[in-house]
């Protein structure tokens, strides 16, 4: 699907309970999805509702115009004695409300779930948010306070600065900064963004803590040639596996949950990707990137020759979790 088809939808579910309403909105909040949100708030009021709760767990990203809508509604609801409170938002939307004075106005501290009652009696019986590949996302995974998201294309290039930001700063002030140049990864990025089946995954808090992408390799994909092609038979040599998800970066945030966040992102990445078993490659000499993968349960299979480029790089390969003993 096209990015401009991406960018258009926005899902709006809403469950009343007496004087209350909790609006789950799932998409991105843009010039073209303002005009429905707009028309959604404006309907709570009109039907008497004095607490609006707005969940934006499936939110990919609000702009400008899309934070005007919400603001505006919250002062109709003052004027008439009621609330309107967002729920769970996306590190691009906490930066946009700090960035324009608004966090105070339209968030709950400390931008926390859905208070428990509100979710309980609004919930209960309330529809999920519909998912699928459309949007290229999924319904997020919240465990101790971080989220992990799956981006389309379109929503990946957004995001694609802080990312390498965040890759900038996992290495910052350490010998594997050599092998992490910024314009190197979002070249990377820019490459692998364009693969069939590509994927990216970001976890959250209020900010951005890790990410994963990559693309799977197989027979029975399209395209098996030179790199895809050598790196195919070179993997089924050392495992018998002729398809695999090459992981072109997983990155953590360097603090005290790195291992856990690294952990699951690319073990959810391995399973989006419907692949048994993850590969990348990495440089000889990045030995705190060797290090930082093999903390994360990578297995280093050593250098292997005959691959395009200079040099032979080291090829690691992360077996999904629940497989066999033997196969690990």
């Amino acid at each position: 699907m096209s990015p401009a088809v991406e960018a258009t939808r926005l899902d709006i579910h809403r469950r009343n309970r007496g004087e209350r309403t909790l609006v789950t909105l799932a998409g991105d909040i843009g010039p073209a999805t303002t005009p429905l949100l707009r028309a959604a708030l404006e309907q709570c009021l009109l039907d008497g509702v004095t607490a609006i709760d707005i969940d934006l767990a499936t939110v990919g990203s609000c702009d400008a115009r899309g934070l005007d809508v919400l603001l505006s509604a919250s002062r109709r609801a003052g004027r008439v004695h009621a609330s309107l409170m967002l729920h769970h938002p996306c590190a691009q939307i906490t930066r946009l409300l700090a960035a324009t004075g608004s966090t105070s106005l339209l968030l709950t501290a400390p931008a926390g779930p859905v208070p428990p009652a509100v979710r309980r009696d609004l919930t209960s019986t309330a529809p999920r948010a519909p998912t699928g590949s459309a949007r290229g996302s999924v319904q997020p995974v919240l465990k101790d306070g971080i989220r992990l998201r799956r981006l389309s294309r379109w929503q990946a290039e957004g995001v694609r600065e802080d990312i390498a930001d965040l890759a900038a700063e996992s290495v910052a002030g350490t010998p594997g900064e050599a092998h992490q140049d910024r314009g190197d990864f979002l070249r990377r990025l820019a490459v692998s963004v364009h693969r069939p089946g590509f994927a990216l995954l970001v976890a959250e808090t209020t900010v951005l803590v890790g990410c994963a992408f990559g693309f799977p390799v197989g027979p029975d994909l399209s395209g098996r040639r030179g790199l895809d092609a050598t790196l195919q038979e070179s993997i089924q040599r050392l495992t018998s596996r002729a398809r695999f998800a090459v992981l072109t970066q997983v990155v953590a945030h360097p603090h005290a949950q790195h291992l856990d966040i690294a952990r699951r992102l690319q073990q959810r990445l391995l399973r989006d990707l419907r692949c048994r078993l993850g590969v990348t490659l990495l440089h000889p000499a990045d030995l705190v990137g060797q290090s930082a993968f093999s903390s994360w349960g990578w297995q280093n299979m050593g250098e292997v020759v005959g691959l395009p480029g200079p040099g032979a790089p080291c090829v690691l390969i992360l077996p999904r979790e629940g497989l066999s003993p033997a196969f690990r």
